[in-house]
């Protein structure tokens, strides 16, 4: 058994840091300031400034997020909102839970929805576009935005893995009519539980979201419009907050992990393909991902030989049981199920030293040589 490589950061994360959060969150339990308190606002605003855009609304999670900034430009029951199917589930679980039907467009080599591909695929009853950035690699918003302009349509993006990534100098997040991030622990940018932003330009529909995830509450007394419970905690928001200042440092270390693993592997051209890296994109590689030539046995070499490699996501999202009744089948997607079948996540964290990116290499290496 040679060193150990793991996926997950957490472990190392706070080392530095956790006493100055849990002095924060001491102060909090003194005051007592838990819901929507000084800290949401607070963070809601460094966000905001930090992303390049008017408004950030905390919500409990990147799921909640996508599926208020869905309603917010106008989705309703009965309507269709087109995204890509080999995204996580929560993509499609927030426009199911806005009472619409999902509508999937294939994705191209960059494993993002394929913008030649869209317009065959609205309909009368198409009521938003919802682009994936995929593993913090920018989709094509000039193109997505062209055809949304085209079609009259609002774009929410799915920038949920995406925080700190960008194309050509402006942020993702901030090219649509609304966008989603998350929180989750495991984003580079992530809390001790759940949580998640909504970001957009727009004065209205932030004071409206602000109303909307806090039960419609103007005041105490007076509930302006019907709302949902969805607030970002002000313990998270602390968390958070601690994060915020140093989230570009982060990411750099993620793309300079990125690129040593690119190159290392650039060799293996028949047994791994890495994916196109477009210029001018800012890929903040929440995950690493790249296609392998017998990827099961690759993944299974890998685990025992203490390289923690996983597979995001497996099954497409068009193929899961829960989409059933969409009526897809096998080969509807060609790009997609294919990639599905191949791709394979490799650690890239920000915490990783050059010996442990370096050992991740050696290790793919000497499963192709054997």
């Amino acid at each position: 058994m040679g060193m150990r490589v793991p996926y997950s950061y957490l472990e190392r994360q706070f080392v530095h840091n956790v006493d100055a959060i849990l002095a924060d969150i001491r102060e909090l339990v003194r005051t007592g300031d838990y819901t929507l308190g000084a800290a949401v606002t607070d963070f809601e605003g460094r966000y905001a400034r930090q992303l390049g855009v008017r408004h950030a609304i905390g919500v409990n999670s990147g799921t909640e997020a996508l599926t208020l900034a869905l309603e917010a430009v106008g989705v309703r029951p009965g309507d269709e909102v087109v995204t890509a199917p080999n995204t996580f589930i929560a993509t499609v679980g927030a426009i199911v839970a806005a009472g619409a039907r999902p509508v999937f467009v294939d994705v191209n080599a960059e494993h993002n929805i394929d913008p030649t591909l869209i317009e065959a695929a609205l309909t009368p009853r198409t009521r938003a576009l919802l682009p994936v950035h995929l593993s913090g690699n920018p989709a094509d918003m000039p193109a997505v935005l062209e055809i949304a302009r085209r079609w009259g349509l609002p774009v929410v993006e799915d920038a949920c893995q995406a925080f700190g990534a960008s194309i050509d100098g402006r942020s993702v997040g901030t090219w649509g009519d609304a966008a989603g991030f998350s929180l989750h622990p495991l984003k580079p940018l992530n809390v001790w539980g759940d949580g998640g932003i909504i970001a957009s330009d727009s004065d209205a529909m932030a004071d409206h979201l602000r109303l909307r995830r806090n039960h419609g509450l103007r005041n105490r007394d007076t509930v302006e419009i019907f709302g949902v419970n969805s607030r970002l905690d002000t313990l998270q928001a602390i968390v958070g907050r601690h994060l915020l200042d140093g989230i570009m440092a982060i990411t750099d270390r993620r793309i300079a992990n990125a690129r040593r693993l690119d190159r290392g592997l650039a060799a293996l051209g028949g047994d791994i393909t890495i994916p196109p890296r477009r210029p001018g994109a800012r890929h903040v590689y929440q995950t690493y991902v790249v296609q392998a030539r017998d990827r099961d046995a690759l993944v299974r070499f890998l685990n025992e030989r203490g390289v923690e490699a996983k597979i995001h996501y497996p099954v497409p999202v068009h193929l899961q049981p829960a989409a059933k009744e969409l009526g897809h089948k096998p080969g509807d997607f060609p790009v997609c199920e294919t990639q599905a079948r191949e791709i394979v996540t490799l650690p890239s964290h920000q915490f990783l030293t050059d010996e442990e990116i370096d050992y991740v290499i050696q290790q793919v290496r000497e499963f192709y040589q054997r």
